[in-house]
């Protein structure tokens, strides 16, 4: 057992944020968000929930910066988080844009209307 807790894998093994410890569970399961953000890429903007974009980005970049101020610092829950807030700002800049281009296609139609 003394070779195992002093290699790499033995000091991962026992580590806090080690896979015998939530620390190491809760990011991975989290991966599933950014995977789903991934596939919603594809998803037409109007399918877009704003509302739910809005707190995966909150609560993405809130526990992005949590994650390194806990002890033990969890740079794992840190980056997983980053994806899940980068996921959702994306997915509202595209809902953004959509409505930029929806509102200038509707002047543009008016501008014709009245010429």
């Amino acid at each position: 057992m003394a070779a195992v807790s002093g290699s790499a894998f033995g000091r991962f093994w026992n580590s806090p944020v080690g896979p015998k410890t939530i620390h190491f569970w809760a990011p991975a399961m989290k991966w599933g968000l950014v995977i789903a953000g991934l596939g919603d890429m594809s998803r037409p903007v109007d399918q877009i929930s704003v509302r739910q974009q809005l707190s995966l980005a909150a609560t993405g970049l809130i526990w992005t910066r949590w994650s390194t101020i806990i002890t033990p610092k969890n740079y794992s829950l840190a980056t997983v988080n980053f994806f899940v807030g980068c996921n959702a700002i994306y997915q509202l800049s595209r809902v953004a844009l959509a409505d930029k281009e929806e509102k200038s296609n509707t002047n543009v139609e008016e501008t014709a209307k009245v010429a």
